[in-house]
């Protein structure tokens, strides 16, 4: 991929553009703090001027003042419409199927959208102790879309995970319809070389665009399978001035998960 510099826009950039109009339309949004804080923020600003954000502590519809430190930052109930239990949320909201999209991420994700936020390595002796599950794999069951907004490179982009925390498809359709879950699984996942959705017959992810100067080769240097492709491969549209004034000026001024 081309340097940033020449491009006019970061390799973050890009990936919160285009996750941003995947929520075209939506209404109600799980959503965690980083990238996926500032997708849903441009978004409200954009593409789904109605979009109601979910957070995890039991914030909804909020309108933060300014980019979150954490899932507990009082920032998150600013303007919101009602803060409750973390219980409540997941009960009433999540759990009940009201949840239109959620945003997810992971450090590791398989060919069918299964993700690893648990362990690298062995369980019982890992090399490295991830933060674990908290509400992803309630997350990944209920929500009526899930999201993923990630960079790829061989080590997330796996042929085998080494702990399955959040279930997306399973590469049986049958079996997946029979789960009786509100979720589809895994619908869109954005990455700083494309965009991916996932093939309806066989619920394998699937290679949409390209963002501008990345080639296929790169794809298939970062992830461990070959990838499926769309007939129809296109290149991702780069982000718009007014979308990078409102990343730049108003959503993240300091750089702090754009630069």
């Amino acid at each position: 991929m081309s340097g940033d510099g020449e491009l006019g826009y970061s390799k973050n950039e890009i990936m919160i553009a285009a996750s941003a109009r995947t929520l075209a339309g939506e209404r109600i949004c799980f959503v965690g703090v980083g990238l996926p804080n500032i997708v849903c923020n441009l978004a409200q600003r954009t593409v789904a001027p109605d979009l109601q954000l979910v957070y995890e502590a039991g914030v909804f519809g909020a309108r933060p003042a300014r980019l979150p430190l954490s899932i507990g930052d009082p920032s998150l109930v600013t303007g919101s419409t009602a803060v409750t239990s973390m219980f409540e949320l997941f009960a009433f909201y999540l759990q009940a199927g009201l949840i239109d999209a959620a945003f997810l991420g992971g450090a590791q994700i398989d060919r069918f959208g299964n993700l690893n936020t648990t362990v690298i390595g062995e369980y019982r002796s890992p090399k490295v102790r991830l933060p674990g599950s908290g509400g992803a794999c309630e997350i990944a069951i209920h929500a009526r879309k899930v999201l993923v907004i990630m960079r790829q490179a061989q080590r997330s982009f796996v042929e085998r995970l080494h702990f399955r925390t959040s279930p997306g498809h399973s590469g049986d359709p049958e079996h997946d319809r029979a789960r009786g879950w509100f979720g589809s699984g895994p619908t869109s996942v954005v990455t700083d070389l494309g965009t991916y959705g996932f093939d309806e017959a066989t619920g394998e992810m699937t290679l949409l665009t390209l963002h501008p100067g990345v080639t296929l080769d790169e794809v298939r240097a970062n992830m461990g399978w070959e990838p499926k492709l769309a007939e129809d491969l296109g290149e991702t549209p780069p982000p718009t001035d007014e979308e990078l004034r409102l990343i730049r000026e108003e959503l993240d001024p300091e750089g702090i998960y754009t630069r």
